[in-house]
């Protein structure tokens, strides 16, 4: 879907338009929309997905908005970022990174997704382009960890002293892929969320995201001694919990976890969500944050989405 903010004469055809226009013709607009993507469960934990538009209720900064646009997104092409953190506090998960990495792409791969590998330490490699090729995902992510680091970076090179470009790897995936990208789109994280070499910082990779309209799940795997947390590792922790709620995504962790389960999870949630789209209220491009509250007028169930977007 085109993300429309502050453009005039636009075109609308993506996911949401075509989900409620059946003849797939494109709607020009000449307003701001802002795009919204929720997932929603009942009290026991299962997907709904029979809501209609008259069962939801929208808000930015407390002022309710009219919904232009409601889709139910079933079974849309996937669009997704899988980014591995390769950095040396990994070093003990590379295998279950591989492993993880397969069974994903065994289970929840469809013939219609598209996804891209980014691995990263201090640099950005694009080990795989957008494909549907789960053999030549896995092939060229065992050339990387072999050593083999012919492959093309993404953003600037930029000169890193320390290891670790967390940020970056969500900022420019997002910029440099999956903005441009249609689909239902999102960001697979394989990480333990520790940063120290990124020159774009926690803030910028959530606003990156939320404007995109890209979820964030964060696969944690996090190192400890004799289990137990220090610093270094609670700051990590948080940071993939803050990205992955701010997005409307969740946060696994890993160690804890069968990758079958969550896996499903995620599948599950990114096939079966909703899209709606509203033209603002407030029409100023203040550069402030606007909250975005989505609510069901029915009773038991819980609404999950990004928590808002900046008015550029």
């Amino acid at each position: 879907m085109q993300r429309i903010y502050g453009s005039v004469g636009l075109v609308l055809c993506g996911a949401l338009a075509a989900a409620n226009c059946r003849a797939q013709q494109p709607i020009r607009v000449d307003v701001n929309l802002v795009n919204v993507a929720f997932t929603v469960r009942d009290a026991n934990g299962a997907l709904v997905d029979n809501l209609t538009k008259d069962d939801i209720k929208l808000y930015e900064d407390g002022v309710a908005q009219k919904i232009e646009f409601f889709a139910k997104s079933t079974d849309l092409p996937l669009t997704l970022a899988l980014i591995v953190d390769v950095s040396g506090s990994q070093d003990d998960f590379g295998k279950q990174h591989e492993q993880d990495l397969e069974v994903f792409l065994k289970e929840v791969l469809g013939p219609k997704d598209r996804v891209f590998l980014v691995c990263f330490g201090n640099h950005l490699r694009l080990v795989t382009d957008y494909t549907n090729s789960a053999q030549n995902i896995l092939e060229n992510y065992k050339l990387f960890d072999k050593g083999k680091k012919h492959f093309p970076e993404i953003g600037p090179q930029e000169d890193r002293d320390l290891g670790t470009a967390f940020y970056d790897s969500i900022y420019y995936s997002v910029t440099e892929k999956l903005a441009q990208a249609d689909g239902r789109q999102a960001i697979l994280m394989f990480s333990d969320g520790e940063d120290n070499s990124s020159s774009h910082n926690m803030m910028e990779a959530i606003e990156t995201a939320q404007t995109a309209n890209v979820l964030f799940y964060a696969i944690r795997y996090t190192e400890t001694k004799h289990d137990r947390l220090n610093a270094r590792n609670k700051y990590g922790i948080s940071v993939m919990a803050r990205i992955a709620k701010e997005t409307g995504g969740t946060d696994i962790d890993a160690r804890k976890t069968n990758p079958h389960e969550y896996f499903r999870q995620i599948a599950e949630e990114l096939r079966t969500s909703y899209e709606i789209a509203y033209y603002p209220v407030n029409k100023n491009k203040d550069e402030s944050f606007r909250k975005i509250v989505v609510k069901s007028k029915l009773d038991g169930v819980k609404i999950r989405t990004k928590t808002g977007y900046f008015a550029r």
